[in-house]
């Protein structure tokens, strides 16, 4: 298991790290996100998602449960917030979005830990100040 623990200053160097994930990601299906509203979740998801090509506008899924972003490699990004039981993660198609060789970036993923699978890249994100993160990256296998 590998495990980096990086600053950022900035939504852009949220972003620039987020950029730098996906480029290393390889065949990884999940990079979970495990933080607090306005940690930087969205922020680095732009940062994956421009880095894989895509030019869709990256917006928190909140409502819809899940945005997908095409590119060189697609993106799901799932926000779990409002997913309260493994059962309703099942319901939203889960784990076809696993088996599709999209990158699955999941914000909240606090609320699915048990459904992760185990080739998953982990961030943790712990907000300092207002601009100030300090964000751990774990890759588990």
């Amino acid at each position: 298991m590998k495990k980096h623990t990086y600053i950022t200053c900035s939504p852009e160097e949220t972003e620039a790290l987020g950029a730098a994930i996906a480029l290393q990601a390889g065949d990884f299906r999940v990079i979970a996100m495990f933080g607090g509203l306005g940690s930087g979740k969205t922020a680095m998801t732009r940062g994956i998602a421009s880095a894989l090509g895509s030019k869709d506008a990256v917006s928190s899924p909140t409502y819809t449960i899940v945005n997908e972003y095409r590119g060189r490699r697609n993106i799901c990004h799932f926000d779990m917030y409002r997913i309260s039981s493994e059962e309703e993660l099942w319901d939203i198609g889960w784990e076809d979005y696993l088996q599709s060789g999209s990158l699955c970036v999941v914000e909240w993923s606090e609320n699915i830990v048990n459904a992760l699978p185990k080739d998953t890249i982990k961030v943790s994100f712990e907000t300092v100040d207002d601009e100030t993160r300090e964000i751990t990256v774990e890759e588990l296998c």
